[in-house]
């Protein structure tokens, strides 16, 4: 530094920082041979402290105000430089500005997948991410464990290590909530606040305040995601008929789109045709025929209409009984699962033996 650098250093006696960047946290006020005037003004903005550090030991932290270094206003580093003896030279020492506003929009998220054990699909493997705001409370302590003798000290320094201790909470934290991954979009505000809350006395062991956690996505892997679509897909399809008409019909209109593909002609007549029959078949009256016949070993069972009110089942055994009592007659509606529709008994083939002759007559006595 030149003879005219150092004469205007040593007669400027304003010290102060105009923060224009967005992500500076601590700046270190640059003095030629680090020589401050007694007497010199020192301005501290609002959302600023200033950190006084005297031959490596600090002297005093100044809040937002405009202060003339002499004895009166530094009373520690007074009694450090022997002010009270009327010492007034300049000198060495020097100034922090730490930046107490709020930084926000700092980025934290898993690095790698966090396994987790889920009450509906067993365990699974979970991504999320989301934004963090902090700010210093406490100047000395942040200068002590974290700045150290950094000139300029950037969020960009510190949002590695804070970063990895959310991520590393978050993994604890949700592994623990038993909340199920289809539910955890409807908790992401609870789960910022009870993250906040959780790590904010480490924060504090830094001189920062943890102010808030989003947690703004929470993500499955794309073959977990992709899982998951097919299956919710299933579920809205419901008609699986008509769903398979709706995916001919687009495949047909995408062929019929493409008249240079080759055989576009004879894949889309194809099409076509297997969708009309398709329809044909949906359509026609026989086409959802009832189901097959119970297998013979499986024993007959019969309702009854009696009194205005079906009764049953009933084996066949038990329909004689019904028969015998005088229950049931042979203009009796009856139904099996075999049968369309309500019947009369009498005309049921296998209902018919209950009124026949039960005995045959004896053929004449021989002679007689």
């Amino acid at each position: 530094m030149g003879l005219f650098s150092k004469l205007f250093h040593e007669f400027v006696d304003v010290i102060e920082w105009v923060d224009d960047s967005s992500n500076t946290m601590v700046y270190r006020f640059e003095r030629y041979g680090n020589e401050i005037k007694y007497g010199a003004r020192l301005i501290v903005r609002e959302a600023q402290f200033a950190v006084f550090v005297n031959e490596g030991q600090v002297a005093d932290v100044l809040g937002p105000g405009t202060y003339e270094l002499e004895t009166r206003n530094l009373p520690i580093l007074t009694t450090l430089q022997n002010w009270h003896h009327g010492f007034q030279s300049p000198f060495k020492a020097e100034v922090y500005f730490c930046n107490a506003r709020r930084f926000t929009d700092m980025k934290w998220g898993t690095k790698q997948p966090l396994m987790l054990r889920d009450s509906e699909f067993g365990g699974l493997r979970i991504r999320a991410f989301g934004t963090y705001g902090v700010r210093i409370t406490d100047a000395l302590r942040f200068i002590r464990e974290i700045v150290g003798t950094d000139g300029v000290f950037t969020t960009d320094e510190i949002s590695a290590q804070l970063r990895n201790l959310i991520t590393s909470r978050f993994a604890t934290i949700i592994g623990g909530a038993g909340i199920p991954v289809l539910d955890m979009a409807a908790n992401y505000d609870q789960l910022g606040e009870f993250l906040t809350r959780r790590i904010a006395p480490e924060f504090g062991e830094y001189g920062l305040e943890l102010t808030r956690i989003l947690v703004e996505n929470i993500s499955l892997p794309p073959a977990v995601s992709e899982a998951l679509d097919k299956r919710t897909s299933m579920g809205i399809t419901g008609n699986l008929d008509r769903y398979l008409q709706y995916q001919t019909g687009v495949a047909m209109e995408a062929a019929a789109g493409n008249p240079g593909g080759g055989a576009s002609d004879g894949i889309g007549m194809g099409i076509g045709l297997a969708m009309a029959n398709r329809m044909n078949e949906s359509l026609a009256p026989g086409a959802h025929p009832s189901p097959p016949p119970i297998p013979g070993d499986v024993p007959l069972a019969f309702h009854l209409v009696a009194d205005g009110a079906a009764h049953g089942p009933f084996t066949v055994e038990a329909m004689k009984q019904q028969a015998a009592s005088g229950r049931l007659q042979e203009d009796t509606l009856v139904w099996s699962p075999q049968m369309s529709q309500w019947e009369a008994a009498g005309t049921v083939e296998a209902l018919a033996g209950i009124w026949s002759k039960s005995s045959v007559s004896p053929p004449p006595i021989p002679g007689s």
